[in-house]
């Protein structure tokens, strides 16, 4: 990953893959485009899930899908234009869910999550409203703005980094007020 905290090596990636029971997914994060880097990884480590940060073409899809058939692809849409609701609607279908996020790929280092930024919303919300999978939300969230978040663009979930730690280490005391405003948006419905 060229951006953003967290990133840990493959054997740690395998060990802690293996430690979890199923059904729970576990997921690698990976950068890569190229098809055949990522399904050696994925084997690798040995998740049941893959998060494609950077956009890849549809026949990475396709070969995905045949080396590694019962694993699960997730595809992160960075929200920065019009064009990505396009990008979403083309993806859809290849995919098991979307993701999206408030990267910056085209930048001279590539931000591909992790950037603490919130992105347009109502472009989101018209992704959630077009596309037939799972939507998930991240970018930016945090105690203060995940109640607006989930009333603004109604997602399937939400994915969270930045906002709930502080010197780059997960801070229990954000992840619990996450949580709690989570409850809230949940119960008012």
């Amino acid at each position: 990953m060229p951006s953003g905290p967290g990133v840990i090596g493959e054997d740690l990636i395998a060990e802690i893959a293996a430690s979890v029971p199923p059904p729970v997914a576990t997921f690698l994060l990976t950068s890569s485009t190229d098809a055949e880097k990522i399904a050696a990884q994925a084997k690798r480590c040995q998740v049941n899930t893959l998060q494609l940060v950077d956009s890849v073409e549809t026949t990475t899809y396709t070969y995905l899908r045949a080396d590694l058939p019962t694993i699960k692809l997730v595809q992160v849409i960075h929200v920065e234009s019009e064009a990505n609701v396009e990008e979403a609607v083309r993806v859809g279908p290849h995919v098991d869910a979307l993701l999206l996020d408030s990267g910056r790929p085209t930048a001279a280092l590539p931000e591909l999550g992790g950037t603490g930024r919130t992105h347009d919303w109502s472009l989101s919300r018209r992704i959630v409203e077009t596309v037939d999978v799972p939507v998930f939300l991240a970018g930016g969230l945090s105690a203060a703005n995940v109640a607006e978040a989930i009333r603004a663009v109604r997602p399937f979930g939400v994915d969270l980094c930045s906002g709930v730690r502080t010197a780059d280490r997960l801070d229990a005391e954000k992840l619990a007020s996450f949580f709690v405003s989570v409850a809230k948006a949940a119960l008012a419905g």
